[in-house]
């Protein structure tokens, strides 16, 4: 399936650079210089995820996110994932490997959820664009249907029995 991104990728490419050589090059010079700005607050984050999953006994981790911690393993990963700035690409990989330690689909849906939708440390520019009022408003709801997706994955993954 990736060879299919990567020739629609490259098509895409060629097709930019056929339509001007000059803003293909433009775009690739701002993106490197976003990526390079970018890059070393995604190094420390991914390499303190890496140590801290590495170092933290399985046992701390199973006792606070893992199958038995319940609605304090969601809340725990509600706080975690509503004051973390984290891509994607780094969150899911991050999310696998704490699969693999036996925290379950409920509390990494409750993390991913929040991570991407609930923002603690954006809220002052937020605020600043939309208001006090919208910012809280939006998060509020956010963090609500993250729960809310938290449940029902806990639901289908029978993680949480009726």
């Amino acid at each position: 399936m990736h060879i299919y991104l990567y020739i629609i990728t490259a098509a895409a490419l060629v097709v930019s650079v056929i339509a001007s050589r000059k803003k293909t090059l433009a775009a690739f010079k701002i993106a490197a210089t976003r990526f390079f700005k970018v890059l070393p607050v995604f190094l420390v984050m991914l390499i303190l995820f890496a140590v801290s999953i590495t170092f933290l006994p399985n046992e701390v981790i199973g006792k606070l996110l893992g199958r038995n911690s319940g609605p304090f393993g969601v809340a725990i990963a509600s706080v975690v994932g509503s004051i973390t700035l984290m891509p994607g690409f780094i969150a899911f990989p991050l999310c696998g490997a704490l699969l693999g330690k036996g925290v379950p689909y409920m509390v990494l849906s409750a993390f991913t959820t929040t991570l991407m939708n609930v923002g603690i440390l954006t809220y002052p520019l937020e605020r600043r664009y939309l208001g006090r009022g919208v910012t809280l408003v939006r998060n509020g709801v956010c963090l609500a249907v993250a729960l809310i997706v938290a449940v029902v994955t806990g639901l289908v993954f029978g993680e949480i029995r009726l």
